[in-house]
């Protein structure tokens, strides 16, 4: 499954083509809508809205130029996740193509991190992953930000 917007969307055909699988395209998984602040630089963000940037920095909720707070972006992204995670096969791969801040905020939210923590988790490199697992208590996160392959990791869930 993937955001319905050009780079994710073109990422994910690029992936179906080698596996000769589907592609669900949907808007909740777009990245968040930063309102005024779309298109700026971070030079330009911190010049107009300073003071708006440091509270978003510092954990506090903030319509970042009006636009979606981060939980309103997890409300949206999430649930689809766990839709199409669930109607997996045993054993079945889940792949989301989405963008950074939408994957962050998601995988906060899988990880019932509180929404003031997620900015932990750091962001994302084009075309690089993050792999999540269920675990005996939820879901794990196994890799973030990888560009290869993950190794199996022994642990006390095994």
């Amino acid at each position: 499954m993937a955001s319905d917007l050009k780079r994710a969307a073109a990422t994910a055909a690029e992936l179906a083509a080698v596996t000769h699988l589907p592609v669900a395209h949907t808007e909740a998984l777009r990245e968040t809508y930063a309102g005024e602040w779309q298109g700026l630089t971070h030079e330009e963000i911190v010049e107009k809205y300073g003071e708006q940037y440091a509270a978003w920095k510092r954990g506090e909720p903030v319509r970042r130029g009006g636009g979606e707070l981060e939980t309103e972006v997890a409300d949206r992204a999430a649930p689809v996740v766990l839709d199409h995670a669930g109607r997996l096969p045993e054993g079945g791969t889940l792949v989301v193509v989405s963008h950074g801040g939408t994957i962050r905020t998601t995988i906060g939210r899988l990880l019932r991190l509180e929404a003031r923590d997620w900015e932990s988790l750091g962001g994302l490199s084009n075309c690089c992953w993050s792999v999540l697992g269920e675990g005996a208590r939820g879901w794990r996160l196994l890799e973030h930000n990888a560009g290869t392959l993950p190794e199996p990791v022994l642990g006390d869930d095994d």
